[in-house]
């Protein structure tokens, strides 16, 4: 129960349902987020290279300041939320079913 919400067989199948038809888009959504988030370091080489004959600490706050990298970051954020929802979404899907489990077995327990 949920509040005074029964949890039913159909809210529990469909939540197994979403489950299942997700599993491939938050693989891939998480795979884009490690890509993205490692990538990181490949954008800020090749910014730091375009400033090979500074000192190593102002080729790091050159790669920092330029557009592409912040460009890049905006796109790690993006691929993060995109990310987090997923498997937000996914783990309200297991709360749920847990819940339903729950439910039962307490349901089970009160009629011995």
């Amino acid at each position: 129960m949920i509040g005074n919400e029964l949890i039913s067989e159909e809210d529990v199948q469909a939540a197994l349902d979403y489950l299942r038809d997700n599993a491939e888009e938050s693989g891939l959504k998480k795979g884009r987020r490690y890509q993205l988030e490692e990538g990181r370091k490949v954008i800020k080489a090749r910014l730091m290279q375009r400033h090979a004959d500074l000192p190593v600490s102002a080729q790091e706050r050159e790669a920092y300041a330029d557009k592409e990298y912040e460009e890049y970051i905006e796109g790690v954020a993006a691929a993060i939320k995109e990310d987090e929802e997923q498997r937000w979404l996914m783990k309200a899907a297991e709360a749920k079913i847990e819940a339903w489990r729950t439910a039962q077995a307490n349901y089970r327990a009160m009629k011995l």
